[in-house]
């Protein structure tokens, strides 16, 4: 089913259940958003990667606005909702600031096979190498727009995420791509520390000396 969005192009790819703040100060998008606001409408991210609009994006709910300023920007919290197709492109749409278009919603293909069990292990090794901890709730249906931002893709690769229709393909991207980049990470992390061995060594031998 076609439907029209108003379009907020950002240089970031947007996922659907994706919490993203938004400082609004371009009057183009205030309008934008304001418009969302009074009529209670939804507004589309679509990707914008490398000075192109290659086609995906994500549907953004306004769920609360957080300041306005005298200036007219606004500082507001969104959702994503669905993924979209562009179908068509309008700058600026008529009588209008902004551009928008005319899209197609993704349809989830849904799937009972999954990856989650190697996937979380893998995440594990990830941030267990990088000493650092994420939240996620793998509980919680699609567990791999969660987790996206979070394990080191470029942009090209979070736009490939986003076109995938199936969970479980998602899952199986993510982990290609942590089974590719763990073991470098893991062999840098080695080589450091035979640096510091070494350097820590040849301190005590000029002591000896």
């Amino acid at each position: 089913m076609e439907s029209f969005l108003p379009f907020f192009p950002l240089n970031l790819v947007a996922y659907p259940t994706e919490n993203l703040n938004l400082h609004i100060f371009e009057p183009r998008y205030q309008q934008l958003i304001n418009e969302c606001i009074n009529e209670k409408r939804t507004f589309g991210i679509p990707a914008y990667v490398n000075n192109k609009l290659p086609g995906y994006g994500t549907e953004m709910k306004i769920v609360n606005v957080s300041k306005r300023y005298e200036d007219g920007r606004i500082d507001i919290k969104t959702r994503g909702l669905r993924a979209f197709r562009v179908l068509t492109f309008q700058n600026p749409v008529p009588e209008k600031l902004y551009s928008g278009g005319k899209v197609t919603f993704v349809e989830e293909v849904k799937s009972s096979e999954g990856v989650i069990s190697e996937l979380l292990l893998q995440l594990d090794r990830l941030y267990t190498i990088l000493q650092t901890q994420v939240d996620f709730d793998s509980s919680v249906y699609p567990f791999s727009y969660q987790i996206a931002h979070k394990v080191g893709l470029s942009q090209e690769e979070e736009y490939q995420v986003l076109t995938i229709d199936s969970e479980t393909e998602r899952q199986r991207f993510l982990l290609r791509h942590l089974n590719k980049v763990i073991p470098v990470m893991s062999e840098m992390e080695r080589t450091k520390d035979r640096i510091k061995m070494n350097g820590h060594w040849d301190m005590a031998h000029r002591r000896y000396k």
